[in-house]
């Protein structure tokens, strides 16, 4: 997800144990939280003190960086502050699990659970509220123009372009945007052009926004026409009027007695708009819908067999289960009623031994939705015993199942996340790509992990990232599917949930920009949250 997605977060208890015999608890809260991959808690930070209340509402926020694709763990421990000594009390009053994602896919970025930790007692709730820190995200578009600027050119007119520098903290200006040359005129019109306000300001509305006019030369040594001084807040004044500038060249006016201006740029045009983050669709109530399909054909080896891609020991999850896992648990957090449609595909399937390429893996056809991830779990397991592998390995017929559902709400209210977890042979890759094509108009992503030995050669280009997939001379609307190999991410320690954290980061790493891109093309604004 974007690097350094700040979110807030804003902690209220209600009805915490009374501890005090004189008068009620004076709470803090400390935030507590674990390294992507390991199971040590690190002290995060801590809240104010507030005397003397149960219920309370404290000031002090928690900043921390959000990435979609990672399983956060937070824990909130309660505690009195005992003031006389500056100590923690032993009297503790009940502790929080949750995970950042949780709060954020949680209904206007709201949660409330309940404090556990003290054996036979109530301990109330914790609140925690989840914003996003909107780190200037305004994009401006902006037109210029020039009247009788000088003339730097031997034969002919000057060939003028704008070179914009925001100032820095420490005095010194970086440059942040060029415009287009407009050849052999003292008088340029110059495109219409985009740039974040981030980039011109740093956010910061007054800070100096110095713009350079240069006259272009072939050989690079392009001639310093003269500058101008401006601010965001200076420029945004033109949404109402034509802001007129004189372009000075500080040498010239040093020289030239009668020196008035080396000509003047005025402003034509100036308007903002906001740029919408994954966040602002979830806090608005977009809902990501996940499902799993499998592959069950006979190349993956016999399930009760220990070389078997779908051989699970007593000990040891089959690859099949953890890449399910590792990518569901996270995904879970930002569907409200975590029922998971799941799929096989290249079996044949009792009672009269059909293939099927997109059978349910609970054996209901009417409702093929399981409970939660590890109703999803349980569903193959049950799977693997019924059903016999077969082939041959068609992807088609589970991603246009997926893509009618995906059809139906196209509002940006709810988004569809498929997994299809294979061996890698696939056969129907025309039909596939014709599919993915399809469905690249519609609010899904397709996550493909292959599992096992095999190349992937096929899954590379169904992923997209270097060529876009094609079908008849159509191509994708969008980079809808992001593929990687299993075995990429087998740690050699053994250490299952950290393969299993860096595989969710990587597969889940690039759904937030393709909700973004859907939401784009079809200019779907976030809902507002109710404050």
């Amino acid at each position: 997800s974007v690097p350094g997605t700040k979110v807030e977060l804003t902690v209220s208890c209600r009805n915490l144990l009374d501890m005090d015999t004189f008068s009620k608890s004076d709470p803090v809260v400390v935030l507590f939280m674990q390294g992507s991959g390991s199971s040590e808690w690190k002290e995060f930070g801590r809240t104010e003190v507030i005397d003397n209340t149960l219920n309370p509402d404290f000031v002090r926020k928690f900043v921390l960086d959000y990435y979609f694709e990672e399983k956060q763990n937070l824990r909130f421990d309660v505690s009195p502050w005992v003031s006389w000594c500056c100590v923690w009390a032993q009297d503790f009053l009940g502790q929080a699990f949750v995970a950042l994602g949780e709060v954020i896919g949680s209904q206007r970025g709201r949660l409330e659970r309940a404090l556990t930790g003290v054996p036979g007692k109530r301990c109330g709730t914790i609140l925690l509220l989840a914003e996003e820190l909107s780190n200037c995200r305004d994009i401006v578009t902006m037109q210029l123009c020039a009247n009788k600027l000088d003339k730097k050119d031997f034969f002919g007119k000057s060939d003028p372009f704008l070179v914009f520098y925001r100032s820095n903290e420490d005095g010194t200006f970086t440059i942040c945007h060029k415009t287009e040359v407009v050849k052999n005129t003292l008088n340029p019109v110059w495109q219409p052009f985009t740039i974040p306000v981030r980039a011109l300001c740093n956010g910061d509305y007054d800070r100096t926004v110095k713009i350079d006019v240069y006259d272009w030369d072939r050989d690079g040594s392009h001639d310093f026409i003269g500058e101008f001084a401006t601010s965001y807040r200076e420029l945004s004044r033109a949404q109402s009027q034509f802001t007129v500038y004189e372009v000075l060249n500080p040498r010239k006016k040093c020289k030239k007695k009668k020196y008035v201006n080396s000509g003047t740029v005025t402003l034509l045009s100036f308007s903002v708009e906001s740029e919408f983050t994954f966040v602002d669709y979830i806090r608005g109530g977009t809902q990501l819908n996940f499902t799993v399909a499998i592959d069950f054909t006979a190349s993956n080896g016999m399930p009760s067999h220990p070389t078997s891609l779908h051989y699970a020991s007593p000990y040891q999850l089959s690859a099949y289960a953890l890449a399910l896992k590792a990518v569901g648990e996270i995904i879970q957090d930002y569907d409200s009623d975590k029922l998971f449609p799941a799929y096989g595909f290249g079996a044949k399937i009792p009672p009269d031994g059909k293939i099927s390429h997109q059978f349910p893996l609970n054996n209901n056809m009417d409702n093929p939705s399981c409970a939660g991830i590890e109703g999803v779990l349980e569903s193959y397991l049950q799977s693997l015993r019924t059903v016999q592998l077969y082939g041959p390995t068609n992807f088609a017929p589970v991603i246009n199942q997926v893509a009618g559902t995906a059809a139906q709400v196209t509002d940006g209210s709810q988004y569809h996340v498929l997994l299809i977890i294979t061996d890698g042979v696939i056969s129907d890759m025309l039909q596939t790509k014709e599919a993915i094509v399809t469905a690249s108009a519609l609010p899904m992503s397709i996550i493909i992990v292959g599992v096992g030995p095999a190349e992937f050669e096929a899954m590379e280009e169904l992923d997209g990232d270097e060529v876009r997939v094609s079908s008849r001379g159509r191509y994708a609307e969008r980079d809808i599917v992001q593929f990687v190999p299993f075995r990429d991410y087998v740690d050699d320690s053994g250490n299952q949930v950290l393969s299993m954290a860096r595989l969710a980061k990587d597969v889940l790493a690039e759904i937030p920009e393709q909700l973004l891109s859907y939401m784009k093309t079809r200019d779907i604004k976030p809902r507002r949250a109710d404050p």
